[in-house]
């Protein structure tokens, strides 16, 4: 990579830092998408999950998607969100793993880390950790994950093919990547108030 892209490539993660700075204040306002618990309705997420979460960590969900359409954690396993944000697709998951698994939320945001421990800490939930790490460079051994998760992500990423070989690396044999983001679907940029969502497990 020359200097030149690697100014490009630090102006453009620079950007993304200061859009979630703003975020982990309030997603209102930020997406063009439906945010809070409004979002986690019309992407279908399921009442018995909502219910394990206190009203104001709903309303920190700014997700392009619902990674659990495409299957729901197993009791007992364990499971890492790429990109957690502020940590509500991560408590859902501990939701659903129970206390003989784990969640592990990674994110490069110091603000919207802050905000998923605070939410965390405010759904008095146990088997859930989250750490600072980028999607590129997952610092998790080989095979460690029966589930990993995305959510909007991946399309903030800039070296992606680098960063999907990440995720592979930590599925344990078997292991599931579900993944909800955007794409573009035409050779055009597709205006802000007309995103594209897709749902993806394999």
């Amino acid at each position: 990579m020359d200097n030149l892209q690697a100014d490009l490539c630090s102006d453009i993660e620079e950007q993304v830092r200061e859009r979630f700075r703003n975020v982990a204040k309030s997603p209102r306002g930020h997406f063009a998408y439906p945010t809070g618990r409004e979002g986690l309705l019309a992407l279908g997420y399921a009442g018995e999950e909502l219910s394990a979460l206190p009203a104001p960590v709903q309303e920190c969900f700014c997700g392009v998607g619902n990674p659990f359409s495409a299957g729901l954690p197993e009791a007992g396993g364990q499971v890492l969100d790429v990109g957690c944000g502020a940590g509500v697709d991560a408590l859902v998951a501990a939701y659903h793993i129970g206390q003989t698994g784990c969640v592990t939320g990674l994110e490069f945001s110091p603000e919207m880390l802050e905000l998923a421990q605070a939410n965390a800490a405010l759904a008095d939930c146990g088997n859930v950790r989250f750490l600072p790490g980028a999607a590129q460079a997952l610092p998790f051994a080989d095979e460690s994950f029966d589930l990993v998760l995305s959510n909007g992500v991946y399309n903030l990423v800039l070296r992606k093919r680098q960063a999907l070989s990440e995720a592979f690396r930590v599925l344990r044999p078997g292991g599931r990547l579900q993944v909800a983001d955007q794409i573009l679907e035409d050779a055009a940029p597709l205006p802000v108030s007309q995103p594209a969502a897709l749902s993806w497990a394999g």
